[in-house]
């Protein structure tokens, strides 16, 4: 027989001695190119504010940091972005940002290290530059969709046409966005999700070996 306040009717004794359950979180990479969009998509869908890791671009790193085409950026991510969403009390989303240059590929292992799959940020006037990113998801067997981030006065071009210039297989969605819309954002991210689960039900080649 149960009592009120007893272990059995779920009362606040039950609810003391069983707390609540840690939520389960997905860890989301979000990789491309330098100046593709990576910190700002990261800012404009953490409900938090997000860690940055920028520093002014300086005289030196402009040997190494072509702004051909994005000439009006002055930061870059020396380390990572990082936000989170909760999707609901028992399921929380982790986003890093991956610095986009490659002195800092280095890095993109331990980042990428239990992540459900990558979003790779693409601008379309330096579409080159998130071809490391494309072939370090191939070759990891990591979930990924790229995300072409349509900045003001860039030509657009039809995703299949992106596909086809990054030689995309067609189990990899491509997807137009804009980085600076929350709404956007949300969508690219649901494309990721749905997309990672499809490959890792389907096969279990995808899941990525604990080391």
């Amino acid at each position: 027989m149960a009592y009120a306040g007893s272990y059995r009717d779920g009362g606040p004794a039950a609810r003391d001695a069983y707390p609540a359950a840690m939520p389960v979180t997905v860890k989301i990479l979000i990789a491309g190119g330098f100046g593709a969009g990576k910190t700002t998509l990261v800012s404009s869908v953490s409900e938090i504010r997000p860690l940055r890791t920028e520093e002014s671009l300086s005289e030196p790193g402009a040997v190494v940091d072509l702004t051909d085409g994005v000439e009006r950026k002055t930061t870059t991510t020396v380390a990572m972005d990082f936000g989170r969403i909760t999707v609901r009390d028992d399921l929380v989303i982790y986003l890093f940002g991956t610095p986009g240059q490659k002195r800092f590929w280095f890095m993109w292992d331990e980042l990428a290290l239990g992540a459900l799959g990558a979003v790779v940020m693409a601008d379309t006037r330096r579409l080159a530059d998130c071809f490391p990113s494309v072939d370090y998801f191939e070759r990891n067997r990591t979930p990924f969709i790229v995300a072409v981030n349509c900045f003001d006065g860039a030509q657009r071009y039809h995703p299949d046409t992106v596909r086809t210039a990054l030689d995309l297989t067609d189990d990899v969605p491509v997807v137009l966005c804009d980085a600076r819309s929350r709404a956007s954002c949300r969508d690219v991210l649901v494309a990721l999700v749905e997309n990672a689960l499809q490959l890792l039900t389907g096969s279990a080649s995808y899941v990525t070996p604990a080391r």
